[in-house]
């Protein structure tokens, strides 16, 4: 199945902080995580997590706006 990348919240950090990861889309808007690239213990949700995404503005470096795939909540 192909992957592509939705991104996770981090909330240990000082700041809003979302980090990339590999999921699979499931159905609609549900994506399995595969992947948490190094981020497992510090992501709101982790590998194998079913998460319901949608899309949100997210600032990238050098301030660029890009719109995304965030997950917001689990799924079953």
């Amino acid at each position: 199945m192909e992957t592509q990348t939705i991104y996770v919240y981090l909330p240990d950090e000082g700041t809003d902080v979302w980090a990339p990861v590999d999921a699979e889309h499931v159905r609609d808007d549900v994506y399995r995580i595969v992947d948490c690239r190094g981020e497992d213990k510090a992501a709101q949700f982790g590998k194998d997590a079913l998460v319901r995404c949608r899309l949100q503005n997210l600032s990238g470096d050098g301030g660029r706006i890009c719109e995304c795939l965030v997950a917001y909540e689990s799924s079953n």
